[in-house]
Parts: C-alpha cells; sequence; structure tokens
C-alpha cells in the first residue's frame, strides 16, 4: 500500500461474553443486534482492503508489550459461568509472526521493552466481534497486550509507534467498551443510562478534536469526565482506544457507532 491507501484506526465494543451465540443475546437481543449489523459491516468495509490485523483487547495485560507469535493460534475461553457450548467453538483464523516481529521492531525501535508470546490464544475481546465481523477466519491476526498500570500516555505511546503499519496493509483495531461497570449493566438503575451516556458524549467530544496534540492531552485526563470512573472502575476496556487514539497520527476522529446495550449507552470511534 502507498500513503493514499492509508487504513483508519478503529475502536470498537465487543459486548458481553461470547454474546454472539447466546439464544437470547445475553438478555438484550435489540441492543446485541445493533452491535452485530456494525460488527458485520465492519468486516464488509474492509476484509477486501486489508492484508492482516492487529487486534489491542481488554482482556490481556503483560508488564511489557507483548506481542503473539504463533501461526495458529487457538481460542482463549476467558469467560466464566457460560454454557458449555460457548467453551467448544472455532475461529481458525492465522497468526502472522511476520507481522508480529514488524510490531516488535517498531515498539523497540521507541525504546519500549517487549516479549513475546506463543500459546496464549486469541482472548474473547478478540474472537468474539472477528467471528462476527469475520467469519470466514482467513485473515490473519496478531494480538498485542496492553501494559499493566494501564497508563494513558503510554499506550499512546504505543500507538504512535505503530501507525506506519496503517500504510502496510494492517487495520489496527482497539477492543474495549466505552461503558465497562459490570455492576452497572446487571443493576436496572436509570442511572447507568444516564452516566454512561454524559460519559459517552464526553469521550465522543474528545476524540473528535480536530487538534491532535489537544486531543490526547484531553483524552489522558479522562478520569476528570463526567462520569469517569462510575462508567470505568476499572480503565482495561478505555485503555484499547487510547493505543487507537495514538496511532490515529493528525487524523481526525468520529464517533462511527452508538447504541445501548443493557440500558448503558456503547459507543465505537474510528480515526482516518
Amino acid at each position: 500500500m502507498n500513503g493514499s491507501d492509508k487504513l483508519p484506526v478503529i475502536f470498537i465494543p465487543h459486548g458481553g461474553g461470547p454474546w454472539h451465540i447466546i439464544p437470547d443475546a445475553m438478555g438484550d437481543p435489540v441492543g446485541y443486534g445493533n452491535l452485530r449489523g456494525y460488527l458485520k459491516e465492519l468486516g464488509n468495509s474492509y476484509r477486501s482492503r486489508i492484508r492482516s490485523i492487529l487486534m489491542v483487547s481488554a482482556h490481556w495485560e503483560e508488564t511489557f508489550p507483548t506481542i503473539h507469535f504463533g501461526e495458529s493460534p487457538n481460542l482463549y475461553y476467558d469467560y466464566y459461568g457460560f454454557p458449555e457450548y460457548t467453551y467448544h467453538l472455532s475461529w481458525p483464523a492465522p497468526g502472522n509472526p511476520n507481522l508480529a516481529l514488524r510490531v516488535e521492531q517498531l515498539l523497540n525501535n521507541k525504546g519500549f521493552n517487549t516479549r513475546r508470546e506463543m500459546i496464549r490464544g486469541y482472548d474473547h475481546g478478540t474472537f468474539v466481534p472477528m467471528m462476527v465481523a469475520f467469519p470466514e477466519a482467513q485473515l490473519p491476526v496478531v494480538q498485542l497486550s496492553l501494559v499493566r498500570g494501564l497508563d494513558p500516555s503510554t499506550h499512546i505511546a504505543v500507538g504512535q509507534a505503530l501507525e506506519p503499519l496503517r500504510s502496510e496493509g494492517v487495520l489496527i483495531i482497539g477492543s474495549g467498551m466505552s461503558y465497562h461497570n459490570m455492576q452497572g449493566f446487571m443493576s436496572g438503575s436509570p442511572e447507568v443510562e444516564s452516566t454512561s451516556k454524559k460519559f459517552d458524549n464526553w469521550l465522543a467530544a474528545a476524540v473528535e478534536v480536530k487538534n491532535p496534540e489537544q486531543r490526547i492531552q484531553t483524552l489522558v485526563k479522562w478520569a476528570e469526565a463526567p462520569g469517569a470512573f462510575e462508567s470505568h472502575p476499572r480503565s482495561e476496556h478505555l485503555v484499547p482506544l487510547f493505543v487507537v487514539a495514538g496511532a490515529a497520527g493528525s487524523d481526525a476522529g468520529k464517533r462511527s457507532y452508538n447504541g445501548k446495550l443493557m440500558s448503558a449507552t456503547i459507543s465505537g470511534f474510528t480515526f482516518g
């Protein structure tokens, strides 16, 4: 690809557990139906345009940025309390050791110490949304971990190091949730709708800041946003967005998906 073919970077909400094969869609068939439609459209939009996917999932944290180098990753069923059949899924998308090496080199060149991983497999933050978007499982996927401590600036710097991949046929996806408070999801409280909407609107406004330096400064201070800690008691589901925002460089961002899930407002964002 040349510079004119530079791919966007995307933050997606991945939903809860193996929602995509639960008959009642976790009790919210409308909300999950809308999310399914968004993810299918993502696949339709990009499958013919990309060579590989780099996935940053909320469900993998390590001391250093860690890259999966496996050639044929299994699935890592990192959810609990679901029906037995949800632990026998198959999504045999190949790995891409060459891309993993390129990710390693880009991060090392920017001063990051990195680690390699061979056996963990795709966690549900990767395989669940990708089974919906790319059910054919033909595009190779490399998964990159978050860094423990979940520092926003660190993850923005990780994304900045990876921006060149966008001109190399690699679709960078951050998989998390714009709202992730499990007690809130389960409570049925009307406050969840109000709080999640306030935070989600703040997040969308931050993503849409035109000046890239100002946008980063705003996102780094996410904890000062209205409803921040009510929406994210712990920030691992928000941090993939920081990687994506870093990889966006000077490209503008927009809210590319907006819906409700179990009464909470959730969004997806696209840069470029």
